[in-house]
């Protein structure tokens, strides 16, 4: 009864989504990868965009590194999607272009972890698998209110086990598990659940106890890492000077601005500072934008940035106020 109560809401409410209209495993894996710390409604129009410019495996294995990074641009991460290519590349050369039909190929595969292969594997190839999200925690904590804490391993094995012993035959599991984070998603949601309209309460010993407020138990993490940077973008009063960060650390291979001055500035105003959270550190920025005569060929006007390269979004705000007073949208400040 529990299965078919929460199916029958699913066909009923589930959102329609340009990666539910088939169940094509290449779309599903980007949609899964792209909804990896960003809602979906806030993902559709990447989502929409990338699967425009690189429709299959082989255009995937084949972008170059400077036009995965645009596609990807807002979308944080960017790791993710470095390792979408490399998978790409690895199912070309061992799978005939396509993604494997088992959660334990997929999980052997980079950048695919057990939820993205159990969701690949039972939603696109209805294999009788679980696929365990935040949603999916969130509402098995609640069903079974439980109060282990599932930041650990042992509070989520027990959420894993209780999910894969509800699981149904094959022949609905690619609607159970999509069902099961649509539920977490629009009713049994992290604040304020809507127990009200709740298909499955009736099942749910946290309704009853009157404890899903209090659910899942997370335990909170270490305090972020705080690091003090000054950025200094370099303008020649119509174009600023990009560079592309090193091989290591954060948003590495993508374009930022310079930490340093020129040798020879001319005049500088300062921006508006900005703070960029980051899971374990956060990036406390003051920036300068300076006026020189130095330029080079890394520098390039707003018009080809906006084309041609990924400026992450700790960088943006800095962007686009250069992008404001150089262009005369506003008043301009005193120089310095």
């Amino acid at each position: 009864m529990f299965q078919q109560d929460l199916l029958t809401w699913y066909q009923h409410n589930k959102r329609e989504l340009p990666f539910r209209k088939n169940r094509n495993a290449y779309q599903i894996w980007i949609s899964e990868i792209m909804a990896q710390q960003t809602r979906i409604e806030a993902m559709l129009p990447y989502f929409e965009r990338f699967i425009e410019e690189l429709p299959d495996m082989k255009s995937l294995a084949e972008v170059s590194d400077e036009k995965l990074n645009k596609l990807w641009q807002g979308l944080g991460y960017y790791s993710r999607a470095r390792n979408l290519k490399k998978c790409a590349q690895v199912c070309m050369a061992q799978y005939d272009g396509k993604l494997p039909p088992t959660k334990e190929q997929l999980k052997k595969l980079p950048g695919i972890g057990p939820y993205t292969a159990g969701a690949i594997a039972s939603i696109a190839y209805g294999q009788r698998v679980s696929c365990v999200d935040g949603n999916v925690i969130r509402v098995f904590s609640r069903i079974y209110d439980c109060h282990e804490d599932m930041a650990r391993s042992k509070g989520r094995k027990y959420i894993e086990k209780k999910v894969d012993e509800s699981l149904p035959e094959a022949a609905y599991i690619h609607d159970y598990n999509q069902a099961l984070m649509e539920l977490g998603a629009l009713i049994c949601v992290p604040s304020g659940p809507r127990c009200d309209r709740c298909p499955i309460r009736a099942y749910c010993k946290g309704y009853a106890n009157q404890t899903c407020d209090q659910l899942p138990v997370l335990i909170k993490k270490k305090n972020r890492r705080i690091e003090k940077k000054t950025i200094y973008i370099w303008t020649d009063g119509t174009r600023i000077r990009l560079v592309k960060r090193s091989e290591k650390g954060l948003l590495y291979q993508l374009y930022g601005f310079d930490e340093q001055q020129p040798e020879h500035s001319i005049r500088r105003v300062e921006l508006t500072p900005y703070t960029h959270i980051f899971s374990h550190v956060e990036w406390h920025m003051k920036a300068f934008l300076v006026y020189t005569d130095q330029a080079d060929e890394n520098f390039h006007t707003f018009s080809d940035i906006q084309k041609k390269y990924a400026v992450p979004s700790a960088f943006q705000p800095f962007l686009t106020e250069a992008e404001t007073l150089i262009q005369g949208k506003e008043n301009r400040p005193n120089w310095t």
